[in-house]
C-alpha cells in the first residue's frame, strides 16, 4: 500500500494532466477541430508548443503567462483549468475513497468543468459532450452511490421536462427565448448521474447563483433584460455541489418541512 501523501501526489499529478487535456477540449471542441491532431500551437504565431512549455500550471507561470515566441498572451482559463481538475480529483478522492465510484465521479466533475468553461467563452453547450455524457451517465449506474436507473432515467426526464417547459413559458410570455437546447441537454445529463432529487437541487442552486451574479450586474448597468448569462456555468456549480453535498441537503430538506 502507499503512503497516504504518494497517494495524494499521484491524484494531484493526474488532474494536472487530465486539466491539460480538458484545455483541449474547450479549445477546440466549439471550433469542430481535432481533439488529437495537430498537436499543442500559439493560436497567435501558430508555432507548436514545445513540451518543456506546456507543463501544466508551472510553464504558465515561468513563461509569465506570454508565448515564448511571439509574447501574446496565454488565457489564464488554461492554468485554472488544470488546477481546478487537480482540486477535483483531489477532492473525489477524499470523498469517495480509491475505487470505480471515484472514477465516475471525477469523470462527471470533468464533464461539468469543460462545458461550464465553453459556455462562459461561447454561450454553446456543445452535443458532442452533453449525449455522450448523458449516455455514460445511465450505462455507469451500479457505480454511482444512491441512485438506480430508474432514478437516473427520471432525473434526465424532469431535467429536460423542467427547462422545456420554463424555456416555453419565457417564451410565451416574453416572445423571446431565455435559454437554448443546450442547457436543457446538460440538465438531462446532471440528472443522469445524480437522479430526480439531484436535478432539483442542482436547479435550485443554480439559479441562486445565476440571480446573486445577474441581478447586480442588471442594476449596475452591466446586463439588459435581453441579455444572456452563460447558465450551463451555474448548472455545473450546483452540479458539482450536490455531487459532494447530495445526502446532507435532502436531510436538510425533510428536516425543514416535515
Amino acid at each position: 500500500m502507499f503512503p497516504e501523501y504518494l497517494t495524494t501526489i499521484g491524484v494531484v499529478l493526474l488532474g494536472l494532466l487530465i486539466g491539460s487535456h480538458l484545455n483541449v477540449l474547450i479549445s477546440r471542441l466549439p471550433r469542430n477541430f481535432s481533439t488529437v491532431k495537430p498537436r499543442s500551437r500559439c493560436p497567435y504565431c501558430r508555432v507548436p508548443i514545445r513540451p518543456v512549455d506546456n507543463i501544466p500550471v508551472l510553464s504558465y507561470f515561468v513563461l509569465k503567462g506570454r508565448c515564448r515566441c511571439c509574447r501574446a498572451p496565454i488565457a489564464a482559463r488554461y492554468p485554472l483549468i488544470e488546477l481546478l481538475t487537480a482540486i477535483l480529483f483531489l477532492a473525489v478522492t477524499q470523498h469517495f475513497g480509491l475505487g470505480a465510484t471515484t472514477l465516475v465521479a471525477a469523470l462527471f466533475g470533468c464533464l461539468m468543468l469543460v462545458l461550464a468553461a465553453i459556455d462562459l467563452e461561447h454561450y454553446l453547450l456543445p452535443d458532442k459532450i452533453t449525449f455522450p455524457g448523458l449516455l455514460l451517465g445511465l450505462v455507469l449506474q451500479p457505480w454511482i452511490p444512491d441512485t438506480s436507473w430508474l432514478d437516473a432515467g427520471l432525473g434526465a426526464l424532469i431535467g429536460a421536462g423542467i427547462l422545456i417547459l420554463l424555456i416555453n413559458g419565457w417564451y410565451w410570455l416574453r416572445g423571446v427565448e431565455g435559454m437554448g437546447l443546450g442547457d436543457v441537454n446538460m440538465l438531462a445529463l446532471i440528472g443522469a448521474y445524480l437522479g430526480w432529487q439531484g436535478v432539483l437541487i442542482t436547479l435550485s442552486i443554480a439559479s441562486v447563483s445565476g440571480s446573486l451574479v445577474g441581478l447586480p450586474l442588471l442594476f449596475a448597468g452591466r446586463l439588459g433584460f435581453q441579455s444572456k448569462l452563460p447558465f450551463g456555468v451555474f448548472l455545473a456549480l450546483g452540479a458539482l455541489v450536490t455531487l459532494f453535498a447530495k445526502a446532507p441537503i435532502i436531510a436538510w430538506y425533510s428536516r425543514l418541512f416535515y
